[in-house]
């Protein structure tokens, strides 16, 4: 199995949490959940879902592993996808998180942006914000990896690392 990781570490300028916190990051699984991605998601503490679900059986299953928060992708479509809200804002081990599926509909400030739609794996630091886009955990698109992300919060330390799972 391919593996590639990318970090950044950033102090979050929120209020800190003692206890440590992996939060799981998976985007454009488009109703296709692989085992290795619930392999990785496996023992985190909340997951995050960046959009282009696929349908509810996706959330079901991530939820037996943890608590999730899901956006709408834009293929995210019909009845079940109408309760699914567009963007989300969260605090999670005392980071405020904003979630939302593509980036270039980004309206809010937060200290953890994270984002799907392109398919591309990513972790960026700028002006304080951390970027993630965890990839594609779904069926391959072009010569992209499949990749999910993780966050990692402690102290008001942010660490953020990209897993390719295949």
């Amino acid at each position: 199995m391919a593996s590639r990781s990318l970090q950044t570490r950033s102090r979050a300028p929120t209020k800190s949490s003692a206890k440590a916190v992996r939060v799981g990051l998976i985007s454009d699984t488009h109703g296709l959940l692989r085992p290795e991605a619930l392999k990785f998601l496996r023992g985190a503490d909340h997951i995050i879902h960046a959009g282009d679900i696929g349908d509810t059986e996706i959330l079901r299953q991530l939820n037996e592993l943890a608590p999730v928060t899901a956006v709408r992708g834009n293929n995210d479509i019909g009845t079940w996808a109408r309760a699914v809200p567009a963007t989300v804002n969260l605090e999670l081990g005392g980071v405020a998180i904003h979630v939302v599926h593509d980036i270039a509909d980004l309206r809010a400030r937060a200290r953890v942006i994270v984002s799907g739609h392109s398919h591309k794996p990513k972790v960026e630091e700028r002006d304080g914000v951390v970027y993630v886009n965890p990839g594609s955990a779904g069926p391959r698109r072009f010569t992209l990896p499949i990749a999910a992300a993780e966050l990692r919060i402690k102290g008001g330390t942010v660490r953020a690392r990209i897993k390719e799972l295949l």
